[in-house]
C-alpha cells in the first residue's frame, strides 16, 4: 500500500503540492477568515465596478444602459488624440510628474537622512511632528493659505511692494505655477514620506556604521557607502511605485490651486475629465475611454519602471 502511495506521489508531484496549499490555508483559517471582510471590500468596490469600463467602447445612452448601448469600438480613444484640449491634459500630465519626480521624490530621502543625523531624541521627534504634520491638512486648507500668502494682494506680493519690487502673482502666472505646485507639495508631503525611508534607516545594522567609524569614514561618507545601500531597496520600491502613478499628477492639488489664467500649462488629465464631465455636456463613453488611457499608461510604466530598475540595481517590486 506504501509502495502504491509512493508511486502515485511520484506520478503526481503536483497532487502534493495542491493538498499542502489547502492544508496550510485550513490550518490558517481563521487567519483567512478575518482577511475575508477585505476580500468582500475589494470585489464590491474594485473588481464589480470595472464593469462600467464597457462605456468606454460604446455610445452610452442612459435609457439603454451600458449593455444596451451601441458598440464604438476604439472610436473614442482615437478621439482622445484628435482634441486639442486632450493632447494638452496629456502633455501637462507628463510634465507635472516628471517634474514631481525630479524635484518632489528625493525630498523624502533628503528629510529622512537629516532628520536622522540629528543629535538628540526630542529635537528630532519635535522636527519630525513639525514637517509630518502638513500631511494630514486637506489640499483645500492648504491652497486657502498658499493664496493668502501668493496672490496678488498676498503677503509676499505686499513684501514685495514695500521692498520696491514689483509684484508677482505666482497663482496667475504660467512661468511660476508648476513651481508653485511642486514647493508646496514638498511642504506638505515630504515629512510623510521621510517616514518610510527613516524606518529603513532604523533597520540597518549599527555595526555597519561602526566599522565605517573605525576605517576612518566620515559622517558623508557613511551615509553615501552604508545609510544609501542600505534603503536601496525600500528607494527602488518606492520609485517603481512613483513611475507607475505618472498620469496621476495630483488632482487634489491641482483642482484647488489652478485657475483659467494657467489653465494652459496646468490643466491634466484628471481636471480635464472632470471638466468634460460635470462641467460641461457630459459623454460618459468618452470620459470612460479617457480614464481607461490613463489606467492603462500606468500599468505599463509600472511595468517598464520594475524592469528597468532591474537591469540598472539589481531590486524589484515583483517577479
Amino acid at each position: 500500500m506504501g509502495l502504491l502511495m509512493a508511486k502515485t506521489v511520484v506520478a503526481n508531484p503536483g497532487l502534493v503540492h495542491k493538498k499542502s496549499i489547502w492544508l496550510t490555508i485550513w490550518q490558517s483559517k481563521y487567519i483567512y477568515l478575518m482577511l475575508l471582510p477585505l476580500f468582500v471590500w475589494l470585489a464590491v468596490f474594485c473588481y464589480a465596478p470595472m464593469y462600467g469600463i464597457l462605456m468606454a467602447f460604446k455610445n452610452f445612452k442612459a435609457r439603454l444602459g451600458i449593455l444596451g448601448s451601441p458598440w464604438c469600438g476604439m472610436d473614442h480613444f482615437v478621439r482622445i488624440f484628435q482634441t486639442p484640449d486632450a493632447v494638452r491634459a496629456i502633455r501637462n500630465t507628463i510634465i507635472i510628474s516628471f517634474g514631481r519626480l525630479v524635484f518632489e521624490f528625493p525630498m523624502g530621502i533628503l528629510l529622512a537622512l537629516m532628520l536622522t543625523e540629528m543629535p538628540g531624541k526630542r529635537v528630532k521627534k519635535a522636527y519630525q511632528t513639525i514637517y509630518t504634520f502638513p500631511h494630514f491638512l486637506s489640499w483645500i486648507i492648504v491652497a486657502g493659505i498658499i493664496n493668502n500668502f501668493l496672490s496678488s494682494n498676498g503677503a509676499v506680493n505686499v513684501w514685495l511692494k514695500s521692498l520696491g519690487i514689483t509684484p508677482i502673482n505666482f497663482l496667475a502666472n504660467t512661468g511660476s505655477f508648476r513651481a508653485v505646485l511642486y514647493v508646496t507639495s514638498d511642504w506638505k508631503e515630504m515629512g510623510w514620506a521621510a517616514i518610510i525611508f527613516m524606518a529603513a534607516i532604523a533597520g540597518i545594522d549599527p555595526s555597519l556604521y561602526e566599522a565605517a567609524t573605525v576605517d576612518g569614514a566620515s559622517r558623508l561618507q557613511q551615509i553615501w557607502h552604508v545609510t544609501l545601500p542600505g534603503i536601496l531597496t525600500t528607494i527602488c520600491v518606492m520609485l517603481i511605485l512613483q513611475v507607475g502613478n505618472m498620469m496621476n499628477a495630483g488632482f487634489d492639488q491641482v483642482f484647488n490651486m489652478y485657475n483659467d489664467v494657467v489653465k494652459q500649462v496646468s490643466n491634466i488629465l484628471d481636471t480635464y475629465i472632470y471638466n468634460i464631465t460635470f462641467l460641461a455636456t457630459p459623454n460618459y463613453g468618452f470620459s470612460t475611454a479617457v480614464g481607461l488611457f490613463k489606467s492603462v499608461i500606468n500599468f505599463i510604466m509600472l511595468i517598464v519602471a520594475n524592469g528597468v530598475v532591474y537591469r540598472l540595481s539589481g531590486q524589484k517590486m515583483f517577479q
